[in-house]
């Protein structure tokens, strides 16, 4: 087949110019991708040849290999896996839409080390090639393909790549990078087996590196000369890390490998690592990255993790391992319990699987609430997953209070949005007679601390948690508990105070309500239809008026909105309007003897504490327009 020019996608040849400048900050990381890539060709291989052994009968040692060709300036990186077709080179080496580059582009920022740590939530490894090298040729053979279709891929980094047939008599890939003149130091021995050493000691596939042997001299010669002779040699340790135990594995191995199964750039958060024997008998590497991926809210994205069964590879992304609340979690679970030639489908409706998530789930909510222990790191933790761990109470019920537990919400306790007050810390400083837990979900952190119906807790020194992300709303209509103790959101029609009701409080607003009954029929009459009840308020002490569910089933001003902007057609819900009589606003709409006016006060009234309610107003012109008319009349 002819040779073929094809030009990359746009944001392909943007994201090469961008490596082209050396973003990553420690130049050495082409060589740990490229290894990495050509373990995973390998893992996919020795997984297929489990029900074709014919695959690998010419060539059943697996082996990652590593040459420098000083003479002409080439590194060359080559595996005996799976290998690519022409048409799989083109899918793989010319587009990487399916990894998300143009999210990738679109969350650059300009700061180069803020930007460096983009490239491994992107999947782009290979792409970093260009970093050291200024043309690079792919030579692959398909483990399916015959020796002529063998596939040969080259670019020089820029805007085009080219493609064609050749011939090739072994399967596998073999990576060549053309060294840029500045980066030869990478044809060095001790440059190679140092970088493959600190990043690829752990993986299981022999890495060998074309070295120099120590000199001989030559008897032949009467000058003594030495001959330069070269031979493979491993360079790493080439034990599966997770089948080590604990105690032997340096923290520096843990995040090598954590780099290696992810390609992230990043250091993990934390990690876990347990060998079980009993019932089941599995080992688990679990890890928390130190930030979310860019598709953890991608619906269509599989998330999960690494499988093996006695060390064998069988799949990535295996989901049915962990809920889908902790999708975040990567890593792997290696078992014997488990056949082969196990698939999706079998997995799915197997017991040792459901036995199996729920090990490997109480083993990470185990070592989130570890992490609990460590101020800051939990709070990085919480920024980047907390809305993901809120699907948690509702999605896990089994496991309900201990997810609870590692919650965090912002408080009218504390002067900032940042959500680090958790249920325990909340119980723990309450008054002595209070027996709820008092909350109130808004669209914003400000609209929350200025909410009216925060008011009678504040004077009582109640705390409050302030919930304002959109899941809180979602996860609220679950929980009804913690410890015990009931949830009472702060606009509930009783607000069940108990003991901390003031008695003295009580009966003041009980004589109010007596005097006031004729204004709160008067406003009742004037508002009609519009809503279900007026009477005295006993929860507002600065604000004029609010309103009030008529029941519990009542849809949330947050619901309504998220239903809403979700192109739901949302029914109106009929309010009970609470009045604080000793207000001035109150007082002086009592003073309007003009029935005309004092429905256009009825209507103010009702409005302002719609608005404080629900945040917007189904016609805010109309209210302008009556508080312009009441400002100047």
């Amino acid at each position: 087949m002819a040779q073929e020019v094809h030009g990359f996608e746009t944001e392909v040849s943007k994201l090469l110019n961008l490596l082209a400048k050396s973003l990553y900050s420690n130049k050495e990381v082409f060589l740990r991708e490229l290894v990495s890539n050509a373990s995973d060709a390998i893992d996919k291989l020795r997984f297929l040849s489990i029900t074709k052994p014919e695959l690998t009968a010419d060539d059943p040692i697996f082996a990652i290999r590593v040459k420098a060709d000083e003479t002409v300036g080439t590194l060359t990186i080559s595996d005996n896996g799976v290998g690519m077709t022409l048409e799989e080179a083109k899918a793989h080496l010319g587009t990487i839409a399916k990894s998300g580059t143009e999210e990738f582009m679109k969350g650059l920022s300009g700061d180069e080390k803020k930007d460096s740590q983009l490239i491994g939530q992107f999947g782009v490894g290979f792409y970093s090639s260009f970093i050291v090298a200024d043309r690079v040729t792919v030579i692959s053979r398909s483990v399916n393909a015959k020796p002529e279709e063998a596939v040969r891929w080259e670019s020089e980094g820029t805007g085009t790549y080219t493609c064609e047939n050749v011939t090739k008599e072994s399967r596998g890939t073999d990576i060549i990078l053309h060294l840029k003149e500045e980066e030869k130091n990478f044809l060095g021995n001790w440059v190679l087996r140092d970088a493959i050493t600190k990043y690829s000691d752990h993986i299981s596939t022999p890495v060998w590196v074309w070295e120099k042997d120590m000199p001989v001299a030559d008897k032949k010669n009467d000058d003594t000369e030495t001959i330069d002779t070269y031979s493979w040699k491993q360079v790493n340790d080439a034990r599966a890390l997770w089948t080590i135990p604990p105690k032997d594995v340096t923290e520096d191995q843990y995040k090598a490998f954590y780099k290696h199964i992810t390609h992230d750039y990043d250091d993990p958060l934390t990690w876990t690592h347990n060998r079980v024997e009993g019932e089941l008998e599995y080992t688990n590497l679990l890890y928390i990255p130190e930030n979310a991926p860019w598709d953890l809210y991608t619906r269509e994205k599989q998330h999960g993790l690494k499988l093996f069964v006695q060390r064998v590879f069988i799949m990535d992304d295996a989901e049915q391992f962990l809920p889908n609340y902790l999708r975040f979690v990567r890593g792997l679970v290696d078992t014997a319990d488990l056949p082969l030639n196990v698939s999706r489908e079998l997995l799915q409706e197997s017991r040792i699987t459901q036995k199996l998530c729920k090990a490997l789930t109480k083993r990470t909510l185990d070592m989130v609430a570890k992490l609990a222990k460590d101020k800051e790191k939990y709070t990085k933790f919480w920024k980047e997953f907390g809305a993901v761990m809120k699907e948690g109470p509702v999605e896990d019920y089994s496991n309900r209070e201990a997810i609870l537990k590692l919650l965090r919400f912002a408080s009218t306790k504390n002067d900032s949005p940042i959500e680090n007050v958790s249920l325990e810390a909340y119980v723990e400083r309450m008054p002595e007679k209070q027996t709820k837990i008092y909350y109130l979900t808004a669209s914003t952190y400000d609209a929350a601390v200025g909410s009216p119906y925060l008011e009678t807790f504040k004077k009582k020194g109640i705390e409050v948690l302030l919930m304002t992300s959109r899941i809180d709303e979602w996860m609220m209509q679950s929980i009804h508990e913690f410890d015990g103790m009931e949830f009472v959101p702060v606009t509930a029609d009783d607000l069940k105070l108990g003991g901390m009701a003031d008695k003295e409080e009580e009966k003041k607003r009980e004589e109010k309500a007596e005097e006031s009954k004729g204004l709160v029929a008067r406003i009742k009459d004037a508002l009609g239809e519009r809503v279900e009840d007026v009477r005295v308020t006993s929860r507002l002490v600065d604000s004029p008026s609010c309103v009030i569910a008529k029941n519990d089933q009542m849809m949330t001003a947050q619901m309504h909105r998220m239903l809403e902007a979700a192109g739901q057609t949302v029914p109106e819900d009929k309010f009970v309007l609470e009045i604080n009589p000793e207000h001035p606003l109150i007082q002086k709409a009592a003073a309007e003897t003009d029935p005309t006016r004092f429905k256009k006060w009825s209507d103010f009234i009702l409005s302002q504490a719609m608005l404080a309610d629900q945040g917007a107003l189904k016609d805010p012109n109309a209210f302008v327009k009556l508080l312009n008319e009441l400002m100047l009349h």
